[in-house]
């Protein structure tokens, strides 16, 4: 239930695109471009495990994007992706986020915000 007051909550007046880039380029923050690369980060910290997230806006609605930020498994039942969402009855979570999120809501708004900026280059 918390998961689809987060998909059908989008608070996107509050979100900002600038935060949601920096974030998505800290590797301690958001973990993302440890698997993804992402336009602007630096090229030698760009993991490519996941796909290159370059004109994911023009593929992806924001709502697609968020879902996906939220509850990969829903997209993908074998991605490596950490579901970004609630963590509600997972066992296998590090100590520092077993029952909480990996980012908050705000944080995945921005990210969101960002993300969908990214149109075919």
């Amino acid at each position: 239930m918390a998961l689809a007051a987060l998909l059908l909550a989008a608070p996107a007046e509050a979100a900002d695109a600038a935060r949601g880039q920096a974030l998505l380029a800290n590797r301690q923050a958001s973990l993302c471009v440890l698997c993804h690369a992402i336009p602007g980060a630096a090229a030698h910290l760009q993991g490519d495990l996941g796909p290159d997230l370059r004109g994911v806006g023009g593929r992806m609605t924001s709502s697609e994007i968020r879902q996906r930020l939220l509850d990969p498994a829903q997209a993908n039942p074998d991605t490596i992706m950490p579901a970004y969402g609630p963590r509600d009855g997972l066992i296998r979570v590090g100590r520092q986020w077993q029952d909480r999120p990996i980012l908050p809501e705000a944080a995945i708004e921005d990210i969101v915000a960002y993300l969908a900026t990214l149109k075919d280059e």
